[in-house]
């Protein structure tokens, strides 16, 4: 375990820690949950235009494969290593079984800085990386889709890689492809869309009026950028959003088209620049005065030292894993409403899964059908995981994590123990 040993690592196994112990989980089935299945490390060789060979360090990581293929995104960021990855397809097999998808949880990444490559390096680190991770991915393997610093075109080449080795076209080995080679419609924008599904499904609950709602979203990426746009096409007022340049501030509402329109999503726009607010800090925005506070960035952001600072009154985790065990514990002690990352970010799964499901079909759906179906499942998630909250008398994440472990764990019981 000491390999995986890293705070992000620490953080994943000290949650499953705590509900376990919540829900007297056998203990043989602790041990087997808290590491992973698999793990795999790769270097990756690639030729840079100028000429000279570097080598990168890739990982792909599965959890758990119980209740199906196992499934979780890639992320090209220079601070990727094991122990965050494999906290990552921790936090996947609880959030798929969470919402009722037939998968485990995996996790890719390589330790780069997409923005400083060229499109040709990113696509000859990306094919190389494919084949290296060829043994462990498919369509009934192990399903890879787009996370931090990667996109559709990456999902793109690594079809292609695969499809190669193959020998013919296998669209079903990725999720989050562009819609010419078997990609869905509504998957770009699925996981925030489902963000503002839990959020507003929570300000019923909390009786909060979404024409007088302020929102600031802390990320300005794919999650972050959709979930600000269609927060506010819903109705409410989005006064901050950031990046990792610093964010903008408006207490009247930000002009969101222009500056959608002005920010490049794909990393590298800089919201600095835009000039069409207040210039603020991530740390000023984390500490607004808002309704609904979304942190989409990485990571951890919401920390015992900043938590006392936060004052908003529905904290919705797009990201994976955005407060800290300590934070938690403030934020639920001065009533703030958490809507957990399995739940709150589970979207982009969920649309991913009817991707796979219309590749294995070969049959497409409209997007009405599929923000129809990803509204259906992540509400009644949310219901399903806010009812146990009441019934149990926990709090919402704790709610969500026994709710997942203990559908894993019974599949991991009827299932037993080889040989």
């Amino acid at each position: 375990m000491n390999e995986l040993d890293n705070h992000t690592f620490r953080l994943a196994v000290a949650q499953f820690d705590q509900a376990a112990e919540r829900m007297n989980l056998d203990q043989n089935l602790r041990e087997r949950l808290k590491l992973p299945e698999r793990s795999l490390i790769v270097s990756i060789p690639v030729r840079m235009d100028n000429g000279t060979v570097k080598v990168f360090t890739g990982y792909r990581v599965q959890h758990d494969s119980s209740r199906g293929p196992s499934k979780g995104g890639i992320r090209y960021h220079p601070d990727v290593n094991l122990g965050e990855v494999a906290a990552l397809a921790m936090w996947m097999t609880w959030k798929c079984a969470l919402a009722g998808l037939p998968y485990g949880g995996a996790k890719g990444g390589v330790q780069v800085a997409p923005e400083q490559l060229s499109r040709g390096e990113l696509q000859r680190l990306t094919r190389r990386y494919a084949a290296e991770i060829f043994p462990l991915i498919g369509p009934d393997k192990d399903v890879p889709a787009p996370d931090v610093g990667t996109n559709a075109q990456v999902m793109a080449w690594i079809m292609d890689t695969y499809s190669q080795q193959m020998g013919y076209a296998v669209p079903g080995v990725v999720t989050g492809k562009p819609l010419s080679i078997g990609g869905s419609l509504g998957r770009e924008e699925a996981t925030g869309r489902g963000v503002v599904n839990v959020t507003l499904e929570a300000m019923k609950h909390l009786g909060l009026d979404i024409a007088k709602a302020t929102v600031a979203v802390q990320g300005f990426g794919n999650v972050g950028s959709h979930t600000a746009r269609i927060m506010r096409e819903a109705g409410a007022k989005v006064i901050a959003v950031s990046d990792k340049s610093g964010g903008l501030y408006n207490p009247k509402g930000l002009d969101l088209p222009a500056l959608l329109a002005r920010y490049h999503v794909d990393g590298h726009g800089s919201l600095h620049e835009a000039g069409m607010g207040e210039r603020i800090t991530n740390e000023e925005l984390l500490a607004l005065d808002c309704t609904v506070l979304v942190p989409a960035a990485l990571s951890e952001q919401v920390t015992h030292k900043n938590a006392p600072k936060v004052r908003c009154r529905i904290l919705a985790e797009g990201a994976n894993g955005p407060t800290t065990l300590e934070a938690d514990q403030i934020l639920t002690d001065q009533g703030v409403f958490i809507i957990p990352d399995i739940l709150a970010n589970s979207g982009g799964v969920i649309v991913s899964y009817f991707e796979w499901v219309q590749d294995v079909q070969r049959f497409t759906w409209k997007e009405k059908d599929i923000r129809e179906r990803l509204h259906e499942v992540i509400t009644t998630a949310f219901h399903r995981t806010l009812q146990f909250s009441k019934d149990r008398k926990v709090s919402m994440r704790m709610a969500a994590l026994m709710s997942g472990i203990d559908k894993v764990a019974e599949a991991h019981l009827v299932r037993g123990l080889y040989p």
